[in-house]
């Protein structure tokens, strides 16, 4: 297989995507390790490490600020290398955190490296076949979900047998070196099709289309990394497991989205994005209330889980929503869809910190659902005004 071909690039953006899963499930893995290292002896209030996962989208969309109105120029290469280098600084720099403020610091260097690949990886797979956009999206987005099953994995077994976390952090920075080697070797690194004729991100925010676009990434990557930045800690002080099977039930949640998107990649052959969208958007809701408030903990694990699924196609989907309706958008526009995709990451974990702080954690969690709900009108206003 040629270095430059179609499906080594394709496989070569899975991988970079696995490091960007490595960036948001480290922290989440580590949180109550982390109230107890950096918190005294009271901890760290449920603010304060909501207020991680929320720097950590922060420093995703300062890379996608950064990259996005020079990437189409600059091209796709120095984006990707410089948000690997990104990431493997700010892996070294929490394994060597001393103080909770050298936690942010590493954690705004992980968002940062997977915001700068962010905005180039998407439209790169969106290039490489338009006729199978939005599978390959899905299909390329199942590499977090593996990346997230792989990183939760490790990081649990690292709690288990007592292995420290910083030397676990440490090891992580081996997946960007590797990823660094493998796009040394590939020239082509397309952001438009061939064919495709560029269109300036000026015109296209004139169109309600992609506003509409923009807010179902913003709410949709909201309510995915909502779920997955507290189940962790949702499961062992809700659910009562311990440290280590509480990080095992977010790699269940990672690999149910991972099923969720490879089964979505081959539904959109036939299915029309938005009616799939809808369907999974109210099984979303449906979950969440029967994880927060159902008290048997077999059926809040299994709900718990079964949302991995019910949030897999949000992002990919709605990223080829706007694809297929603007082809020569190009970094700009995928740029701006991440950007605000991002935004609602970093949003939503902080909010359910703030909500369970005042109530209950279980009532953090089911307030996640408000924000499927509102997906659910805007889809429907879609499909009543176009077809996407």
């Amino acid at each position: 297989m040629s270095f430059n071909s179609d499906r080594f690039v394709f496989w070569l953006c899975c991988g970079a995507t696995t490091c960007v899963a490595i960036s948001a499930n480290v922290p989440p893995v580590f949180f109550t390790t982390f109230s107890d290292v950096f918190g005294g002896a009271a901890g760290l209030t449920d603010e304060q490490i909501g207020r991680i996962p929320a720097v950590v989208f922060g420093g995703f969309v300062a890379g996608i600020a950064i990259a996005s109105p020079i990437a189409d120029a600059w091209g796709a290469r120095v984006f990707v290398i410089s948000g690997l280098l990104s990431l493997s600084a700010g892996l070294s720099l929490l394994g060597l955190a001393a103080s909770y403020t050298v936690l942010l610091l590493s954690a705004f260097l992980l968002g940062l490296g997977a915001g700068l690949q962010e905005v180039v990886l998407s439209p790169v797979v969106a290039a490489l076949q338009p006729h199978r956009r939005a599978t390959l999206l899905n299909w390329m987005h199942a590499s977090f979900s593996i990346g997230g099953v792989a990183t939760v994995a490790i990081g649990s077994a690292s709690l288990h047998f007592g292995v420290p976390w910083r030397v676990t952090t440490f090891a992580f920075v081996s997946v960007p070196f590797v990823m660094l080697i493998g796009f040394a070797l590939v020239r082509r690194l397309p952001l438009l099709h061939e064919e495709a004729a560029h269109e300036p991100l000026r015109r296209m925010v004139l169109h309600p289309f992609l506003w509409v676009a923009v807010a179902l990434i913003a709410l949709g990557g909201g309510t995915e990394l909502g779920i997955g930045q507290w189940l962790p800690a949702f499961a062992e002080r809700s659910l009562g497991f311990t440290k280590a099977s509480a990080a095992l039930v977010l790699a269940g949640f990672s690999l149910a989205m991972f099923v969720g998107r490879m089964a979505s990649g081959h539904w959109l052959a036939n299915v029309n994005p938005a009616k799939m969208m809808l369907a999974f958007c109210a099984g979303c809701v449906v979950l969440l209330v029967v994880a927060a408030f159902v008290p048997q903990q077999g059926v809040a694990l299994a709900a718990c889980i079964a949302l991995g699924f019910a949030v897999s196609c949000y992002w990919p989907t709605a990223l080829s929503i706007a694809g297929n309706r603007y082809p020569g958008g190009g970094a700009a526009m995928f740029g701006l869809l991440s950007a605000f995709g991002n935004a609602g990451c970093m949003l939503v974990p902080w909010v359910v910190g703030i909500v369970a702080e005042r109530s209950t954690l279980n009532t953090g969690m089911a307030s996640i659902a408000v924000f499927p709900t509102v997906m659910i009108l805007l889809l429907l206003g879609l499909m009543r005004q176009s077809k996407c």
